[in-house]
């Protein structure tokens, strides 16, 4: 697979964008008041190349320190107290040691850590290739993880903690079993690239990748130009078969967080990612807030020192942590979480329980009983919106994936590409927002996204709550030809009251495109590559049975 993988020249370290360079290479020892910094320590790697990272240790002499791993592409020399407008990260949260994305070293080595930050393979300055996940990488976790618990400064165990790429590594680190990582705690991050990165339903996402793309350009060698690959594999192939690992065969413990505030990007994956993983000690925990925010607010990070210090030292294992649920999750009521509730599962998924909500075209209403009779609603779906309402007799908590079955018509076109957004309204008829990603508050409910080409389905894999599509082929549609869509819309955790409504729009084109803004980076998920021409229709009735599956608590 390796000599199809398309790549490119790296660019060079010193024209980076959008973060300062690196320094020049040189392996020094930095003292500061409250750590030391070894920069640009040496790893060589089983074929011989060199990898750089950086080590946070909390003073010269400290020695027996547990290892905290951090590894991703940003370049480990980019730390900083500063974080993006908009994140809600307290900056008294995080001191000038932290990387993007990865635990601050002041707080971690104050308690006794030693935290590192990796130059994959090919970045920056570290020598060879940079292959953007895959079987390279793993060999390159394992040697590294190997090589730090091996320092004379370690105590022989190693862990890893970090958001997004940093918690991807984590999946590969731990499907490759290096004997000396002792616990990960992955936070937020896909673990499906072409359902969860490159596209979505497979409509191909053109907001996030080129960013990613350009992140993992810098270096001194070739690097996967991982934006080409995508479109030059615009089907589910061989491409993504081995980006993380066999997640079945991770063993060690996790603490795994995952949000409902990362439609499009990390929220699907990382549910998956704790459902997969066999490992006999792991826990899980979904919040609905902003993903750094909550990645650094305090009370996450004494979370997370509980947990290493269980595994990492001599903190007791699993039995330190028997108070800790199997599944603690939130459940949103309105866009500030302290509205929210916190409930506890036995597991995730929850149990595939769930109840129909029927589709009617007349006064776009959703609910128990079926429609007794054919009714369409024709609309442009670059410009125009279906919606269909429930309005609540009774409190109804909403957990876990959904589906909407609908019935769909092209007038003029062979495909089309459909959207559907779940939202909350008030009983005064007003949306309620919730947190979105990392930096916004003005999300929906769930997102769901179908390219009706793509609508074949895997029966032996596919459930009520969660059909899956193999995303292996093309089947155009007929124009004026109703077809059947089975379009998955991504777990979310909401309380609706008496009064209010939940509402199901769709349309062709994604729920809110961006202005550009000062201080605040390209960060939305976009699809601009559409095949919507003409009008849609939506078919409702006996003969075309659109409906909305919600699981039932």
């Amino acid at each position: 697979m390796q000599e199809r993988i398309i790549t490119r020249p790296g660019v060079d370290p010193d024209e980076v964008v959008g973060k300062p360079p690196p320094p020049p290479l040189r392996h020094e020892l930095v003292e500061h008041p409250e750590l030391v910094v070894e920069r640009d320590l040496p790893l060589r790697m089983r074929d011989g190349v060199r990898i750089y990272v950086d080590v946070y240790r909390p003073s010269r002499e400290a020695t027996g320190l547990p290892v905290l791993l951090a590894w991703g592409p940003y370049g480990k020399h980019w730390v900083t107290s500063r974080t993006f407008a908009g994140s809600g990260v307290d900056p008294e949260w995080v001191s000038e040691f932290t990387g993007f994305e990865a635990p601050d070293p002041r707080y971690w080595t104050a308690h006794g850590y030693a935290v590192v930050f990796a130059d994959p393979r090919g970045l920056w300055h570290s020598e060879g290739d940079f292959s953007h996940n895959g079987p390279q990488e793993r060999e390159d976790l394992y040697d590294a993880i190997e090589a730090l618990a091996a320092a004379d400064w370690a105590n022989g165990r190693v862990g890893m903690l970090g958001v997004s790429y940093l918690a991807g590594a984590q999946y590969q680190a731990a499907a490759a079993a290096p004997p000396s990582l002792r616990a990960i705690s992955p936070w937020e991050c896909f673990s499906d690239w072409y359902r969860e990165f490159a596209t979505h339903g497979g409509i191909p996402e053109t907001g996030f990748r080129p960013r990613v793309s350009q992140n993992v350009s810098y270096g001194l060698s070739r690097t996967e130009d991982t934006a080409a690959n995508l479109a030059a594999h615009p089907l589910d192939d061989d491409y993504y078969a081995d980006k993380y690992g066999d997640l079945s065969e991770i063993a060690v413990p996790a603490y795994v967080v995952a949000s409902w505030s990362d439609h499009g990007l990390h929220s699907r994956g990382t549910l998956n990612a704790f459902a997969a993983i066999a490992s006999e000690h792991k826990w899980l925990e979904i919040h609905g807030q902003k993903k750094w925010e909550y990645f650094y607010t305090p009370e996450s990070v004494e979370r997370q020192r509980r947990f290493f210090d269980a595994f990492l030292r001599d903190g007791g294992g699993a039995g330190a942590l028997a108070d800790w649920p199997r599944v603690r999750l939130e459940v949103r009521d309105t866009g500030d979480p302290r509205a929210s509730r916190w409930e506890e599962l036995a597991d995730w998924p929850p149990p595939d329980r769930h109840e129909v909500w029927h589709l009617d075209a007349a006064g776009g209403r959703l609910g128990p009983a079926a429609p007794d009779a054919e009714r369409t609603v024709t609309l442009d779906p670059l410009a125009e919106t279906a919606t269909f309402t429930r309005v609540f007799s009774e409190e109804t908590r909403i957990v876990g994936p959904m589906a909407l079955r609908l019935w769909l018509s092209a007038d003029d076109a062979d495909d089309a590409d459909v959207f559907v957004i779940v939202r909350k309204l008030g009983a005064d008829g007003e949306e309620i927002r919730f947190p979105f990603n990392a930096l916004f508050a003005d999300g929906p409910v769930a997102l769901g996204w179908l390219r009706a080409s793509h609508r074949a389905l895997a029966p032996e894999a596919s459930t009520a709550l969660v059909p899956v599509h193999p995303h292996d082929r093309e089947e155009p549609l007929v124009p004026g030809e109703p077809v059947r869509l089975d379009i998955e819309i991504w777990a979310s955790g909401t309380v609706f009251h008496p009064g209010e409504r939940l509402a199901v729009d769709v349309q062709g084109r994604d729920f809110v495109k961006r202005a550009p803004a000062d201080g605040v980076p390209p960060l939305q998920i976009l699809h601009e590559d559409l095949r919507n021409s003409g009008a849609w229709t939506l078919w409702t009735g006996p003969e075309h049975p659109s409906a909305l599956v919600v699981p039932r608590s």
